[in-house]
């Protein structure tokens, strides 16, 4: 997933960040441990993005995923994101690009912004989006929160974290102090030990990626496949091990974020061992192209001839071993975008000079802006029936894009092919009154 040093920038970043990880393989074609989840759930998982940074220039709110209608249709919010220091530790404070504490716990609300309809108070030791989420629980109890931690800028530090029984022994329990046991670094009145408890429901790992490149300054060796087995695995003794401590016994979820492009897979992954110990994966089922390329192309497929799509990446992983039911589909809110596209014809697979003017970042636009210009009569709207996504073009600028037909495609397919569920990335991408995730949940339904 992503995660820029910039907040207002993130998104540009995270574009380029999966064009990284697809790029190298552009060309390649066992019993459940005891705390395993039920073979059969009852309802297919829906996994939506909370960014941080997302309270600022898009001024979008905890209390948004009430008023949208999008809390009563998610089985999980992966608040993004949770950062790794050198020391292989989980850390937050205020620190530009690496940490804002502010955000997710020290920022007051009003009574309009919050979604109990009441105000922060200074003595409260617990504010920002960490007490909104706590209060959206409270709202929907079926609802689960994951910490999602790293990202494409804040998976730096992985790989020295997972390298030694040691220090996977020590990251491993400094991510359950922070936000299971809520021991938050105390900020004036904010924080305290167990502030943020109750919280978080798991874990949520976003390394990009073990075993192969990611971020300039994030580190990857060989061994990384071995350690992040040995990690993932220390990850579920540790959360089991705490669950069955509390007074009130429960267990906490773990899952990931993992690849399309199958060299990154087989560099990283063991898939049959690291699905014992996950509850889910969560697949890049986006920017299999993006508009930092020289041609237009398809960034969110479900179906493409030799080129990465959705079923491509549900294959590659079901071969290597991975349950279906284990297996959710990443969707998109939001395009990839050129501009001086030449060449004719319906825009896709033409020369363009460069990525399209937009929003917060070139190239990348939330979907809800993208609706717009659909409505305008600017741009046509084109669709690839058989490879199930869609684009729009006004002769110059392209955009690809799920709208809710394709997302209602996608869904029929996660159904047809007994998968676990679909996962959005980001929530801030949709409209205001949650068109997309409307669109998926009906299309999924229950089992």
């Amino acid at each position: 997933m992503r995660r820029s040093t910039l907040s207002r920038l993130a998104i540009a970043a995270c574009s380029l960040s999966l064009l990284a990880g697809l790029a190298p393989a552009a060309t390649a074609t066992a019993p459940a441990s005891p705390s395993s989840p039920s073979p059969h759930p009852p309802s297919y998982k829906r996994v939506g993005y909370f960014t941080q940074w997302g309270v600022y220039g898009r001024n979008f709110q905890v209390k948004d995923l009430d008023t949208s209608g999008a809390a009563a249709k998610l089985t999980h919010v992966n608040y993004a994101f949770g950062n790794v220091g050198p020391d292989g530790r989980c850390f937050t404070g205020n620190i530009p690009g690496e940490a804002d504490a502010w955000a997710d716990y020290g920022r007051p609300l009003d009574a309009a912004g919050s979604v109990d309809g009441v105000a922060d108070t200074p003595s409260q030791p617990l504010a920002g989006n960490f007490n909104q989420l706590r209060e959206l629980k409270a709202k929907y109890p079926h609802l689960k929160v994951m910490i999602s931690l790293g990202g494409w800028s804040w998976s730096t530090h992985f790989s020295d974290a997972a390298r030694t029984p040691a220090s996977r022994r020590a990251f491993v329990a400094s991510c359950l102090d922070l936000y299971l046991k809520g021991d938050l670094p105390v900020d004036g009145t904010r924080g305290g030990a167990g502030a943020a408890a109750g919280v978080f429901d798991g874990i949520d790992l976003d390394w990009e990626w073990p075993g192969s490149a990611g971020d300039t300054d994030t580190v990857f060796r060989p061994e990384d496949k071995r350690n992040f087995t040995a990690l993932v695995h220390e990850f579920r003794t540790q959360l089991d091990a705490y669950g069955r401590s509390l007074d009130t016994p429960r267990r906490f979820e773990l899952s990931a974020f993992v690849p399309t492009a199958p060299a990154k897979i087989d560099a990283g992954f063991d898939v049959p061992r690291i699905m014992r110990d996950f509850d889910f994966v969560t697949l890049q089922g986006y920017d299999f192209h993006v508009s930092g390329e020289r041609r237009t192309a398809q960034q969110s497929a479900l179906r493409a001839r030799d080129d990465f799509s959705v079923e491509q990446t549900v294959r590659d992983w079901l071969r290597r071993g991975a349950p279906a039911r284990k297996l959710v589909v990443g969707m998109p809110f939001y395009g990839q975008g050129w501009t001086g596209v030449t060449g004719g014809g319906d825009g896709m697979g033409q020369p363009a000079a460069g990525p399209a003017p937009a929003t917060w970042a070139q190239g990348y636009e939330d979907y809800k802006a993208l609706k717009k210009l659909a409505d305008s009569g600017a741009y046509t709207v084109h669709r690839d029936h058989r490879g199930g996504h869609a684009w729009l073009f006004d002769g110059t600028t392209l955009w690809t894009y799920d709208d809710p037909r394709v997302l209602r495609t996608k869904a029929a397919y996660v159904r047809a092919r007994g998968l676990g569920g679909a996962m959005f990335w980001s929530l801030d991408g949709d409209t205001a009154d949650g068109e997309l995730i409307t669109a998926v949940d009906r299309g999924l339904g229950h089992r």
